[in-house]
């Protein structure tokens, strides 16, 4: 009797023991790829039946090269690193994981992102370490009193920030999303706004958009035009929502105050990209979903859903049906 395979690419986690667990019943074989593992010549040899994947692109190289794949389930939300109409051609089902809880602490790396940088605290601790003092007003920190959060996508995560954020005194919340209906948006105390108002009237713009054709690059260089001198920019999304080169542009002119970003176009991060030499930016990698606790039920979740595929069932979050 053969076992059959769950091939991960990673970069994923420190173990597997959750998906064994989960998976035992199969009594399946969990092989991660590395991440400086060609995917194609891996998958050739190991013939998986399931894939789990996080950040690296599943096309349709990378489908081909498994002749008996049956499911593939990203860990996350976002599936715009996967061919799903390949997928669906070839009858292979895709699923991912959007009920692993992270909105709290994805909403809490936003306000971290944005409190860093609004304070200059990775500015200011290394100014203190060279041996500066009394560094004060020597550089401009704008004042929030009274200030405008803009969120460009309000689903739990963006709701969550919205109330952290108001907490710390913003009064008032504007928010894009098509998505959200004019009753939901009251409910919840926020105010739908047209993209160019809000990217004129935020004081800080936090992006918690999917990342689809129509929201790739939704911030651009016109948009980042529109918005005020002393305005932020967090992104804990997708990097493709926001033109990289036009912020750093921004940044670097003098027309945005700062940014903290931790999504970028090309993951893992490139050493030219313009962001990482912009000022008063703050930068982490892919981190805001991270706990101790969202990783276990990330893992968790994500192997129940490999196990019901192998079972005979449809994956409950199934996304190219």
């Amino acid at each position: 009797m053969t076992h059959p395979t769950i091939a991960v690419l990673e970069p994923g986690y420190a173990a597997y023991d959750t998906e064994t667990r989960v998976l035992a019943a199969h009594d399946a074989k969990i092989a991660p790829i590395g991440a400086d593992v060609p995917a194609v010549p891996a998958l050739l040899a190991l013939d998986p039946v399931a894939l789990l994947v996080r950040e690296r692109t599943v096309d349709a190289a990378v489908l081909d090269a498994c002749p008996n794949l049956k499911v593939v389930v990203r860990y996350g939300v976002g599936v715009d690193n996967i061919d799903l109409d390949h997928a669906r051609a070839r009858g292979i089902k895709v699923a991912n994981v959007p009920d692993y809880g992270a909105e709290h602490e994805v909403s809490e790396h936003a306000v971290a992102l944005y409190l860093a940088v609004q304070r200059r605290i990775a500015t200011r601790d290394g100014e203190v370490r060279r041996g500066a003092w009394g560094i004060g007003q020597a550089a401009m920190i704008p004042s929030r009193a009274g200030a405008v959060l803009g969120l460009i996508g309000c689903g739990k995560i963006g709701l969550k920030a919205a109330e952290k954020f108001r907490a710390l005194g913003f009064e008032t919340v504007l928010v894009f999303d098509p998505y959200l209906p004019p009753e939901a948006a009251a409910a919840a105390g926020v105010e739908l706004a047209d993209i160019d108002d809000l990217c004129r009237r935020a004081d800080v713009v936090s992006l918690h958009a999917p990342l689809t054709p129509e929201t790739r690059h939704i911030l651009n260089t016109d948009r980042i035009a529109l918005m005020k001198p002393t305005s932020i920019v967090i992104n804990v999304s997708r990097g493709g929502l926001l033109d990289e080169a036009a912020l750093a542009a921004a940044l670097k002119d003098g027309r945005l105050f700062g940014a903290g970003i931790d999504v970028f176009e090309a993951e893992p991060v490139a050493q030219y990209n313009p962001l990482l030499h912009a000022p008063n930016t703050l930068l982490s990698d892919h981190a805001a979903w991270y706990s101790e606790r969202s990783v276990e039920v990330l893992q968790s979740n994500a192997a129940a859903e490999v196990d019901r595929v192998l079972s005979g069932e449809a994956p409950r979050n199934w996304v190219n049906p």
